[in-house]
């Protein structure tokens, strides 16, 4: 089980490399399946798989339709890839950048760490994402509703920059 839990974080790592060095819409948004998949698995992982459903269900349905119609105005003729030269230096620096970081916070990562929801509390009658879902919409509704208000609001910021100067694939009309 660790070993795949190493597995889904160097997923989620190289995931965030490929949306954080990828100026392309188009590979940003495979990127961010990645990250969404491998998050996804993290949490499996560790006992919620309830959360971990609700998480890859929303944000692959709602966010990714946004970075789709975004990567539709911003429609480039000749995208830069994930094998261009600047793209790769791009995702180098990123590596090493992470490399450098964790050097710092090696000595501090334990594998005894990796103990899910359910084995902390001894006789529990439910399990541990069960508690949390019902708290989320009982007492943060008022922060399910600003959450939502803020994604909208991202809406429009993403197709006001991807729309630019040249209002992107909308230049015919």
């Amino acid at each position: 089980m660790t070993y795949l839990m190493h597995v889904f974080l160097l997923g989620l790592v190289l995931g965030m490399v490929v949306v954080a060095s990828n100026p392309s819409p188009f590979f940003a948004a495979l990127g961010l399946v990645v990250v969404s998949g491998m998050g996804c698995g993290v949490l499996v992982g560790h006992g919620v798989p309830f959360l971990s459903l609700v998480l890859f269900l929303i944000y692959l349905g709602g966010m990714l339709v946004v970075f789709a119609y975004s990567a539709a105005l911003a429609a480039e003729p000749y995208p830069q890839t994930l094998g261009n030269r600047g793209v790769a230096l791009n995702a180098g620096g990123c590596v090493i950048a992470l490399l450098v970081g964790a050097s710092f916070f090696w000595g501090g990562w334990f594998d005894g760490l990796w103990v899910t929801v359910d084995e902390v509390v001894e006789f529990s009658m439910t399990r541990g994402d069960m508690g949390g879902v019902a708290l989320m919409y009982s007492s943060g509704g008022a922060m399910l509703m600003l959450t939502g208000w803020v994604l909208l609001l991202a809406l429009f910021v993403v197709l006001e920059v991807c729309r630019g100067a040249d209002r992107g694939a909308l230049r015919a009309v």
